[in-house]
C-alpha cells in the first residue's frame, strides 16, 4: 500500500507544467469598419468572432485573418427580449430546412471561419431541436468546426447539444463588457478572467469592440506573459483544454485503485 501511495505521488508532471491559458473573443465585428481595424490590430492571439450579411462583414474578416487573427462566425439566435438579432438570424419559427439553410448561408457569407458561437439567443439556445439542427448542420458543414456557447441565458443548451453533435465545444466563462463604457469594470472581469484561468488552468473570456473595452486591451495584453498566462486563440485553446484534461484523467487512480486506496469504516 505505501508502495502505490508513493507511486502515485511521483509520477512526472511534466505534461501538466504549463502557463494557464486564456481565449478572448471580440463579438459584433462587421457593422463598423474602424472597430474591426482596431480589433484586429490588438496585440497577441485575440479571435474575432464576426456577424454574416452586414456591410463590413467580409471585410471585417479578411483585416483579422490579415493580422494573424482567428476568425469565427457570430451567428444570429432569437432573444427573449425582442431585440433584433440581425439578418439571417435563427429563430423559433423556423423549421429544420430552413435553419439549417441559414447556417449554411452565414458560413458562405464569411471567409477563414473556423468556428462559431452565437449572437443573443437568450430564446434559442434552449430550444433543443433547433440547436439540435444548427449544430448537425456545423458538423456537415465542417468536421474542424468548434462551437462555443457564448451562455447569453442560465438554461442554454449549447454547449450539451454540440458535444452531443459531436462537435469540439467550449462555453463562456467571463462577460468582460457587461458594462459596455465602463474600463474599470472591463480591467476587473479581465483580472477575474485570471484568477479563473491560475485556479484551473484555463478560461474564456467574450468581450465587444467598445472603446473601453479595446482600449483596455491594448493597455493589458502586452503584460499577460510576464504574468505567466497564455493567450491563444480558441481552437488552440480546445485543444489544449482536451490535453490537460487527459493529464488530469492520467493521474485519477483507477476505481479498482480508488477502492484499494479508501480506509475501511
Amino acid at each position: 500500500m505505501a508502495c502505490l501511495l508513493l507511486c502515485l505521488l511521483t509520477v512526472p508532471l511534466g505534461a501538466g507544467e504549463r502557463m494557464p491559458f486564456i481565449a478572448i473573443i471580440i463579438d459584433d465585428l462587421g457593422n463598423d469598419l474602424t472597430e474591426a481595424r482596431r480589433t484586429a490590430a490588438l496585440p497577441g492571439a485575440i479571435t474575432c468572432a464576426v456577424l454574416p450579411h452586414l456591410p463590413f462583414s467580409v471585410a471585417a474578416a479578411d483585416l483579422a485573418h490579415q493580422q494573424g487573427k482567428e476568425v469565427m462566425l457570430h451567428l444570429p439566435m432569437q432573444a427573449d427580449s425582442g431585440h433584433d438579432p440581425g439578418p439571417g438570424a435563427i429563430e423559433v419559427d423556423l423549421d429544420e430546412q430552413e435553419t439549417r439553410l441559414r447556417v449554411q448561408q452565414a458560413l458562405a457569407s464569411l471567409p477563414h471561419v473556423r468556428g462559431v458561437n452565437n449572437h443573443m439567443g437568450s430564446r434559442l439556445s434552449r430550444e433543443y431541436h433547433h440547436l439540435a439542427w444548427v449544430m448537425s448542420e456545423l458538423r456537415a458543414q465542417g468536421p474542424d468546426l468548434y462551437y462555443v456557447d457564448s451562455r447569453t441565458h442560465a438554461q442554454t443548451l449549447g454547449y450539451r447539444v454540440a458535444a452531443w453533435a459531436g462537435i469540439e465545444t467550449t462555453q463562456r466563462d467571463v462577460f468582460l463588457d457587461a458594462r459596455p463604457h465602463d474600463a474599470a469594470f472591463a480591467h476587473m472581469q479581465l483580472q477575474h478572467l485570471i484568477h479563473l484561468a491560475r485556479t484551473r488552468g484555463h478560461a474564456l473570456a467574450i468581450g465587444h469592440p467598445y472603446p473601453a473595452t479595446l482600449q483596455m486591451l491594448e493597455d493589458m495584453l502586452p503584460t499577460l506573459a510576464a504574468r505567466g498566462i497564455q493567450l491563444l486563440p480558441v481552437s488552440e485553446y480546445l485543444k489544449q483544454k482536451e490535453e490537460l484534461r487527459q493529464w488530469h484523467a492520467s493521474l485519477s487512480p483507477s476505481p479498482t485503485v480508488a477502492r484499494k486506496l479508501k480506509p475501511s469504516p
